[in-house]
């Protein structure tokens, strides 16, 4: 059903990169929402009211706002996929985080809600009526929300876009919502125990904490968040098939949305080469980045004495005393110079935001260590907490 989908209303569905592509996916999603989540809604609520029950009716309310959220969301994709202007520079592909935040107040407010009326509920017990009839009813929307949960999954999957994800995950807490009320609609046939208002308050507590962690998952990439490592990865291995790049260091990467990252970064080249050759050899990289990642790179020039072999003998050590006290540790921005019959080493240091030593710590091992080099030897180093 859902390949049958994409092959009808989504033109060349294998271009996931086109903004225009990821729009008609969001739109899908957003159309099939809306479609589902009010039959079911429809449904839930006739059931409710034909029995009395507040958790089936709190289930129904539940699929309502969720139709409000595939609105949200349908919305939200078109508005990313707007192109960038004067007021936005970098697009807008940040609404969709925009929008996935808005679907978690939503789910939230409605959860809230019936937690109220649950508890009212169950100070004052109303009497369930139940047929066979009604109970198949309300059971139907666990095959249509089964279907759901993976049709967001996949579209979510191909665009990377975490109002699918929230969206999806918001379908597997529908199931689950819908379980508990099937077997408080039962029970409470069987018994006076207000076991209708306690499903109520166990499914209103799902949807908060859902909602809870759509939250999270929405809030964290607008306020800046650490880059997938996989794709750092990926990128600085592109980079350095470029013979001219003999290292990459102080890389930034921005995210705007989905599919939309913009980062800088300083690449190492022999200092001895032409500086339009090298100009034009990282542009040529710029562009392959470009093309094979969803990244626009902007690389920065750092040139170093590539052939000097005092140089060479100097820099690896101080990279092999860095590698020494952590792996993690690089190196960049390497100088070398004689002055008042000393030599002078400075260079950065790139550490981890969790490294343990202090930078004077680091100072005194490094101008220790290297001292075994060359009793004359003095060492000037600025400390870097790493970005990704």
């Amino acid at each position: 059903m859902t390949g049958l989908l994409i092959r009808l209303f989504i033109k060349h569905p294998g271009r996931t990169s086109d903004q225009r592509v990821r729009e008609a996916y969001g739109v899908l999603g957003g159309a099939v929402g809306i479609v589902c989540n009010l039959l079911l809604f429809a449904v839930k609520l006739s059931v409710g009211l034909l029995t009395g029950s507040i958790a089936v009716m709190a289930d129904a309310v539940n699929n309502l706002s969720d139709a409000g959220s595939s609105v949200i969301a349908l919305f939200g994709a078109r508005l990313a996929a707007k192109p960038a202007d004067d007021q936005h520079p970098f697009g807008h592909g940040r609404m969709e985080y925009v929008a996935g935040l808005v679907v978690a107040v939503i789910i939230i407010a409605v959860g809230l809600n019936f937690f109220k009326s649950s508890v009212e509920r169950i100070v004052e017990p109303a009497e369930v009526h139940l047929s066979p009839v009604l109970f198949i009813f309300a059971a139907c929307s666990i095959p249509v929300k089964l279907w759901m949960l993976f049709f967001y999954r996949n579209i979510a999957k191909r665009i990377d876009s975490a109002v699918l994800r929230a969206t999806a995950f918001d379908s597997l807490s529908d199931i689950l919502t819908t379980l508990v009320v099937l077997i408080s609609l039962y029970t409470s046939t069987l018994t006076t125990f207000p076991v209708d208002g306690i499903a109520g308050v166990v499914v209103a507590a799902m949807v908060v904490v859902g909602g809870v962690k759509v939250v999270r998952d929405t809030i964290n990439p607008l306020l800046g968040e650490a880059p997938d490592r996989a794709l750092v990865e990926k990128l600085v291995d592109k980079v350095l098939e470029n013979p001219d790049i003999c290292g990459i260091h102080d890389l930034m990467m921005h995210n705007y949305g989905p599919g939309r990252y913009f980062a800088t970064a300083h690449a190492e080249v022999n200092s001895d080469a032409d500086p339009v050759s090298i100009h034009d050899s990282l542009e040529n990289t710029e562009r392959e980045v470009a093309l094979s990642l969803p990244v626009r790179l902007v690389l920065h020039c750092d040139p170093f004495e590539k052939d000097d072999p005092e140089y060479k003998k100097w820099r690896i050590a101080a990279v092999g005393t860095a590698h020494g006290f952590d792996a993690r540790f690089q190196v960049y921005d390497f100088r070398m110079s004689h002055a008042a019959g000393s030599l002078l080493l400075r260079f950065d240091l790139l550490v981890p935001r969790d490294c343990p030593a202090k930078p004077a710590e680091l100072r005194e091992m490094f101008q220790r260590e290297l001292e075994k080099y060359g009793e004359r030897v003095k060492v000037s180093i600025r400390i870097e907490h790493a970005f990704v």
